[in-house]
């Protein structure tokens, strides 16, 4: 809102400094500070407020460490990300811009599914929260709005190359590329490192390219949903789901900042991607309240931030990869995310394939997820916390690489 309301003073009263308000870079430092200041000056009252209305977290016995103590810390503490993301946003993004729409839908839409789950929770005493078939369904619906938006709106556009013509006059000219709808994606380490998810339907008979969405939007369910759960799940011991999304967040930031830049983007030959530039500003303030949050959720933490937090931020973390077309880097961008999502599955799998051949479960990890494991074994959660984050920074370094790595 503060961004038009410069926009006019700029034009029509020429104040000194409302133009600063027209970069990108100027807001976005605005909005990191801001969300930072929201979510540790008015995180402690929000916290404040769920030990009054004893939001507390209810701890099952799992036989580690420390556990027994953390029951009654305040939960749903997601809020706090919430409120500390989108109200910079609100102030300092074009809010016309179709991607800064989305995801404000996304956020506030996965904090809805995560609040009623942990609601059911906290107040209806039921420890599994919300039917895991709802929780899916919200995440597909997600996924499938997200998916038609990218599909279809008109505004969600490419840039072709530019391209040097010689004239018959024997003239070099450079062609600015034109804008174009595609569902074009980046692929990591290769040469000519795009993929046409067209061509999965494309290549079984001419004048099928209308009917690309068919595979496109299920592509998009599937990413919103992985990611969401594998957040979830990293959302564990203090500070792990935080600090690991903060680096991941600030990762996918440089890549927002140079695919929607022309001139970065011509230089490191990526696909420029009009009006991106503008997530850099929402991104800022999301990563500006992950640090804010994290806070009060470092080791010993003050506040969780429950599956309203956890599912927000993995449902966010989806969707501004997939507008940067970085889909396909998530598994090592989030190499966290998917380590702890692959031990739950295996140790599920592997247990009930033994209890089927053998009669009696095996498991693979002493305990799922894989943070877990390491809690059995000994390690302080500082300890493992650390290590991950270090594990996830230099997984950031790789994806970073990318960019000029073919």
């Amino acid at each position: 809102m503060l961004y038009y309301l410069f926009e006019y003073l700029e034009k029509h009263y020429q104040i000194p400094g409302a133009g600063l308000f027209q970069f990108i870079t100027f807001r976005a430092a605005i909005a990191v500070l801001f969300s930072l200041i929201i979510a540790t000056a008015y995180g402690k009252r929000i916290i404040l407020f769920l030990q009054r209305k004893q939001i507390g977290e209810t701890v099952r016995d799992l036989g580690l460490d420390g556990q027994k103590q953390k029951a009654g810390t305040p939960t749903m503490g997601g809020l706090i990300i919430i409120i500390a993301t989108l109200i910079p946003v609100l102030l300092f993004a074009k809010l016309d811009n179709i991607y800064i729409i989305l995801l404000i839908v996304t956020t506030i839409w996965m904090g809805i599914i995560g609040f009623v789950d942990d609601y059911i929770k906290i107040f209806k005493k039921d420890k599994e929260g919300l039917k895991g078939r709802f929780k899916i369904m919200g995440q597909v619906v997600l996924g499938l709005i997200v998916g038609s938006t990218l599909y279809f709106h008109p505004q969600v556009t490419m840039k072709e190359a530019n391209r040097t013509v010689i004239t018959q006059n024997y003239t070099v000219v450079a062609q600015s590329g034109n804008e174009i709808k595609s569902t074009k994606t980046t692929v990591p380490f290769f040469k000519n490192n795009e993929l046409d998810y067209s061509a999965f339907i494309t290549w079984a008979g001419d004048g099928l390219q209308p009917y690309a969405w068919l595979i496109f939007i299920p592509i998009i369910i599937i990413i919103v949903t992985a990611v969401s759960n594998g957040a979830n799940l990293t959302d564990g011991i203090d500070g792990l789901a935080a600090g690991t999304s903060a680096i991941i967040v600030f990762t996918l930031g440089i890549f927002a900042f140079v695919s929607g830049n022309i001139i970065f983007s011509d230089y490191l030959d990526i696909m420029f991607i009009p009006r991106a530039g503008e997530l850099v500003v929402f991104i800022a303030a999301f990563l500006g309240a992950l640090v804010g949050f994290l806070w009060y959720n470092a080791f010993p933490a003050q506040v969780f931030m429950g599956d309203t937090g956890s599912l927000t931020i993995g449902g966010i973390i989806a969707v501004i990869a997939i507008i940067v077309r970085k889909e396909l880097l998530i598994p090592v961008l989030c190499g966290i995310f998917f380590a702890e999502s692959i031990s739950v599955m295996l140790q599920v799998g592997y247990f009930k394939y033994t209890k089927k051949k053998l009669g009696e479960g095996k498991r693979v990890f002493l305990m799922a997820p894989l943070h877990h494991h390491y809690q059995k074994k000994g390690y302080h959660e500082s300890k493992i916390v650390t290590r991950f984050w270090i594990i996830g920074i230099l997984l950031a370094i790789v994806c970073i690489v990318t960019l000029k790595v073919r």
